[in-house]
């Protein structure tokens, strides 16, 4: 483990220097990786594996639009994409258990029936094991139960890998029954493409993903800035001018220049007038959204996000209430005319010239 500081903090991380990609194709060497479920999570980490030289299967069921996206990117049915889980489980040595938190309640009595000692049973998210008196995931006492959640969704952990940078992860060990845990989970955080790995618990894990993920990373920024443009329309700006000052100057300039160099670098790069209105402004919505994100991080806690995510996800009707609800944000004003400028990005005028 590397000591490195972080805002003053020293922490203790796994890095590429001391544990490089050779040496986890070594400990992978004589494992079998069977990734249950082609979602995001796990088509991007399936991929990476493959590319770097891990024995890797898939279950996924078949005639499923994951079935279909395994058979577009070279899975073999019968060598190396199967539709029975149990089956992949049988002939892995390591299981990724990567369908949705939903389906792994639904799927655990076939997974758990299947597994047998010395393997390792590997997350993505805590959800599962820490709130296992609503799911039901109490895996065995003789097999490693590990964690490696890239932070981020699995098409940028795909994306980022082929474009030769990575996403970073957190890892845990929950249960080393081997001896071997802690190698077998860093090994696959490596292979999988991280740039670094930070350690965590099942327990702080699923707390701060699902904070974040209901927080700045989807919910918070989603719902602000559709209160932002709605004010905007409602003051009179036309939809391409709200659009353009709420989302596209944000995404296609302000982040990315904090995502490189920080918000003090971002801010410092802006007019004065803009730097002052970020500094006294950004105080207003601390306080106005710190309580919100208190509750938030109390509702995940105690279990009732939880709760609501396997009676709303489980439902027999969630794809069609889900096509619902996302047509609320896909036929709105809002993202209608997202849809029109970002057609109109000087990227896009340049295909369009090219292609004549």
């Amino acid at each position: 483990m590397a000591v490195i500081t972080f805002g003053g903090v020293k922490e203790e991380v796994v890095t590429r220097e001391e544990f490089p990609l050779e040496r986890a194709r070594t400990t992978l060497a004589k494992e079998i990786v069977g990734i249950l479920g082609y979602g995001p999570q796990g088509q991007g980490q399936s991929l990476n594996l493959r590319d770097n030289g891990v024995s890797v299967i898939v279950g996924q069921r078949k005639g499923s639009g994951g079935w279909t996206a395994a058979v577009r990117d070279g899975w073999v049915e019968g060598k190396t994409l199967f539709p029975d889980v149990g089956e992949v489980v049988r002939r892995a040595t390591i299981v990724e258990y990567l369908l949705s938190d939903a389906g792994q309640k639904e799927q655990w009595p076939l997974v758990k029936a299947n597994l047998r000692k010395g393997q390792a049973l590997s997350f993505s998210h805590g959800f599962s094991v820490v709130f296992k008196d609503r799911t039901g995931v109490v895996p065995p006492a003789d097999i490693d139960v590990i964690l490696v959640a890239p932070k981020g969704a699995g098409r940028t952990v795909r994306s980022n890998f082929l474009a030769g940078s990575g996403i970073n992860s957190s890892f845990a060990v929950h249960q080393d029954a081997t001896g071997r845990a802690r190698e077998r989970t860093i090994a696959l955080g490596i292979a999988i493409g991280s740039g670094y790995l930070f350690p965590t618990t099942f327990e702080k894990e699923v707390c701060s993903d699902l904070t974040g993920e209901r927080g700045v990373l989807l919910g918070a920024i989603a719902g602000i800035m559709k209160a932002q443009y709605d004010t905007l329309r409602a003051m009179g700006h036309s939809p391409s001018e709200a659009f353009n000052e709420t989302v596209e100057e944000a995404t296609q300039s302000l982040y990315p220049l904090m995502g490189q160099n920080g918000v003090d670098w971002m801010i410092a790069s802006c007019s004065t007038t803009a730097q002052r209105g970020a500094l006294d402004w950004s105080k207003r919505f601390e306080s106005a959204v710190k309580p919100v994100f208190e509750q938030l991080y109390e509702d995940v806690r105690n279990g009732l996000e939880t709760q609501r995510v396997l009676d709303t996800c489980s439902a027999p009707d969630y794809r069609e209430k889900l096509e619902k609800e996302l047509d609320e944000w896909r036929k709105s004003e809002m993202w209608q005319a997202g849809r029109t400028v970002r057609s109109l990005r000087p990227e896009n005028w340049q295909k369009k010239e090219q292609g004549k």
